[in-house]
């Protein structure tokens, strides 16, 4: 039986991280596993506190946010596990999950990573992902499928490749990980699990999804709270994608695309929505990219916790 290292991270969300190890020690059916969870930095340490509470699990604590990838990045250098299953700390698991998704990598030894069906939390018939359709590389544009829709059933039949997983729930199997590499912690937030099933796939590995396998994720279906930290890296990391990834002519084409399409449009929303100090944001996430390399670890942004 492979064992399983199970990889979470928390920044100032206790309680929703132990609602998730609660989820996997009452829930979860299968056996070996190996639980980690790194803190991302969150301004109280929780760690100290967890690690009298719960022995059996591997808490590691990092004294800055490092990022959706960086914290991942931390839990996989310390796992032990055949495969590594990646998951959003605000998820809940359901029983046969982690054996389906276990059964999905030891029969097609192809998979490099596999995602399950992704229901929302708060609304526990709709879906929020079965599966993403592919990028097109000359708009950085692809499609969640099935999102914001009732649960019928009607895309269980598309299980198998699909264009990426999905970064609230991630099964990787170590080999392909081994060669594809860590995730690119330049990202920091935004796109990084997108350009790291592109690795997978250049190392010679598939994307796929599980529909008969699922997770609970408690992000709101009206999530999409806009703020400064979010503008920046969705625009930077948009180009970055594909700067990373296309060839030279398709990445200019985009480029063209996205100075006579993109900038107008958002500049428009911003004044429309008398949203003015995100125009500064969103310069600054384009001028990025005249400043630095693809692989810079200049995030071009000032954090803070």
């Amino acid at each position: 039986m492979k064992k399983v290292s199970i990889i979470t991270v928390n920044f100032n969300q206790p309680q929703v991280t132990e609602d998730l190890l609660k989820s996997i020690k009452e829930v979860n059916t299968y056996p070996n596993l190996e639980i980690i969870v790194v803190d991302n930095g969150s301004k109280v340490d929780p760690v100290p506190q967890w690690k009298t509470r719960y022995e059996e699990i591997i808490f590691i604590r990092s004294e800055k946010n490092t990022g959706f990838a960086g914290g991942n990045n931390i839990g996989i250098r310390r796992a032990t596990g055949d495969y590594l299953f990646l998951i959003n700390n605000d998820t809940e698991v359901t029983s046969e999950l982690i054996g389906k998704l276990v059964a999905d990598l030891d029969a097609n030894p192809k998979i490099g990573m596999i995602s399950p069906k992704i229901h929302y939390f708060d609304q526990p018939n709709m879906l929020q992902y079965t599966g993403y359709t592919p990028m097109n590389y000359y708009t950085a544009r692809n499609a969640c499928m099935g999102q914001f829709e009732d649960d019928r059933g009607q895309y269980d039949s598309l299980s198998g490749v699909t264009g990426y997983a999905h970064g609230a729930a991630m099964m990787i199997r170590r080999e392909a990980m081994e060669k594809a590499g860590l995730m690119a912690e330049n990202y920091f937030l935004y796109y990084e699990e997108l350009d790291w099933g592109e690795r997978f796939k250049k190392a010679g590995f598939e994307v796929h999804v599980d529909l008969s396998a699922l997770i609970y994720h408690k992000e709101s279906v009206s999530v999409g709270k806009r703020s400064a930290l979010k503008e920046y890296f969705m625009n930077r990391n948009r180009i970055l994608f594909i700067r990373k990834n296309a060839p030279g002519v398709t990445f200019f084409l985009f480029c063209c695309y996205f100075m006579a399409a993109v900038v107008p449009r958002n500049l428009i929303q911003y004044i429309r929505n008398r949203e003015f100090s995100f125009i500064p944001v969103f310069l600054k996430s384009i001028t990025w990219h005249f400043k630095n390399s693809p692989d810079s670890d200049d995030l071009g942004y000032t954090l803070t916790r």
